[in-house]
């Protein structure tokens, strides 16, 4: 599809009520700066920790400095002040300033496309999803319902196992029944699975919420910090001398994996720090994997793609028994980090995308499913 960049306009929403809304900041700023040296009209829309919603002057700046970002979460940009003549015409401090001109009044500017740059919760959960269809407006990323079934691991396991893909073992404990008898659900998990274990919110990512644990003396405040983010706690068998090794995927219908990669984390597991205040990880890129090995996580991460009816991107990751050799499909992250040190945008260009030219690509992947859904008829034929 050809796309007359200059006369798109293009909304990157970023920040939002989340965890990671910081990081959320770090992948927008990369992302404007992109669109903006391909060519696009960027709009920049920022959502607050309380959800209110910033479309005029710098937003970036606004919700960095309220943050009080550290410098190498957030990069320095430019985009604009207020009188930037990108911003939309107010600042309405609510979602409908996104949309037509009818919502408000004939003289509300409006974006052509949206790049939702939010990570977890009330953006990568097919909430923000589901208000851009109601507009009828392009945007970039799985839709409603990869996006919602992704954010829930558990939900994905379960259409992973549909699809034959290998995974560890895990069992769930709800919030209520924590609450209820903290005992006895420790005691189901231990009987259901075997130490050292992974503890982690249900619906959540950037590794948030997440701790192993050895022993009962561990998994009590795992579970107790995990159910802070979210009513259903998901606990894994950790993989013995475990590898991480993660893929790209980019597409609609015929989707496409890059080459992986491999962290070794600079802590004992790769935590929100090691993801992104700190260096002490190594990114290796491509991972060092048999030409079968390599294959088969390519394979297996556009399965898991198509599996949550995934569009436009996601990242897939694995673990690798080190020594076995056994590979496991451990989750799909369906808006993954566009920091400086994000493994997305660093395994197309070692592919041979480079990141501008990903980002451009998000954009005519976007504007190609919105395409497709039009022909999707909304009124009954008579």
């Amino acid at each position: 599809m050809h796309v007359d960049r200059k006369h798109v306009r293009v909304g990157v929403v970023f920040g939002g009520r989340s965890s990671e809304h910081e990081v959320s900041l770090a992948s927008a700023a990369n992302v404007i700066d992109a669109l903006d040296k391909a060519g696009y009209t960027v709009v920049p829309v920022g959502i607050t920790p309380e959800g209110r919603w910033l479309t005029g002057g710098d937003p970036l700046r606004q919700l960095c400095d309220a943050a009080e970002v550290q410098p190498q979460i957030a990069p320095q940009i430019k985009t604009g002040n207020g009188d930037n003549p990108n911003s939309l015409d107010r600042d309405e401090h609510d979602a409908w300033a996104l949309l037509p001109s009818a919502a408000h009044t004939p003289q509300l500017d409006t974006v052509d496309l949206i790049f939702p740059v939010l990570h977890g919760p009330y953006g990568e959960d097919g909430t923000i999803q589901g208000m851009l269809e109601m507009a009828n407006l392009p945007y970039v990323g799985c839709g409603v319902t990869g996006s919602a079934v992704a954010m829930d691991k558990l939900i994905a396991k379960q259409l992973f196992a549909a699809a034959g893909l290998p995974q560890v073992h895990h069992a769930v404990v709800m919030r209520p029944a924590w609450q209820r008898d903290p005992d006895r659900a420790a005691t189901d998990v231990e009987a259901a699975l075997t130490y050292p274990v992974f503890v982690k919110p249900a619906n959540l990512g950037s590794s948030v919420g997440i701790n192993k644990a050895r022993d009962r003396a561990e998994l009590i405040p795992a579970i107790d910090e995990a159910a802070h983010y979210d009513r259903k706690i998901l606990v894994e068998e950790a993989v013995p001398h475990a590898r991480e090794i993660e893929v790209s995927v980019l597409g609609n219908d015929a989707p496409i994996a890059s080459v992986p990669g491999e962290i070794v984390p600079g802590h004992e597991f790769y935590d929100y720090a090691a993801k992104y205040l700190d260096d002490t990880s190594q990114l290796l890129i491509p991972a060092n994997l048999t030409d079968a090995q390599t294959a088969a996580v390519r394979r297996m991460a556009v399965q898991a793609f198509q599996a949550i009816d995934g569009s436009g991107l996601a990242r897939v990751d694995f673990l690798l028994d080190g020594e076995r050799g056994d590979l496991y499909l451990n989750e799909i992250n369906t808006m993954p980090g566009f920091t400086r040190i994000s493994m997305y945008p660093k395994l197309w260009e070692a592919t041979g995308l480079p990141y501008p030219d990903l980002v451009d690509r998000l954009v005519q992947l976007a504007l190609e499913r919105h395409a497709d859904r039009q022909q999707n008829r909304t009124t009954r034929e008579a």
